[in-house]
């Protein structure tokens, strides 16, 4: 007897494993719950966003954001049926429209003072659906 088991593109490993440990890490350290909904980005730009005003070196917060940008782009693959593409070391989600989102950068523009990922989000949700 054989199953049928569906799996990922091999693209959304590294992001995936990225997404969970940045759920974790959090959850552990500081108490906040992330459930891969678009209105916990929200909570994520907040994070982000003091992480900033506290003048945080890059360097020290390079993975940190790393696995924010993957947690957003989580969220749209689910919320849409998006998947992972990579290539070159980067990361990014195709929505099923076509269009190419990098949420991983997303998240480094969010550090820089310019950027979202709640509004990547919003844009990337929003006529995904052919």
């Amino acid at each position: 007897m054989t199953t049928h088991q569906e799996t990922r593109p091999s693209a959304a490993t590294k992001p995936v494993r990225w997404a969970a440990d940045a759920v974790a890490t959090l959850r552990e350290g500081a108490r906040l719950r992330l459930d891969y909904s678009a209105q916990s980005l929200w909570r994520v730009d907040r994070m982000i966003d003091g992480i900033r005003r506290e003048q945080t070196p890059y360097p020290a917060v390079e993975t940190v954001l790393r696995g924010l940008g993957a947690y957003a782009g989580e969220v749209i693959v689910r919320q849409t049926g998006a998947e992972w593409w990579a290539g070159g070391g980067d990361h990014w989600v195709r929505t099923r429209d076509g269009r190419l989102w990098d949420p991983i950068d997303e998240a480094r523009r969010c550090f820089a003072g310019d950027g979202s990922l709640r509004l990547l989000c919003r844009d990337a949700t929003s006529g995904s659906f052919p």
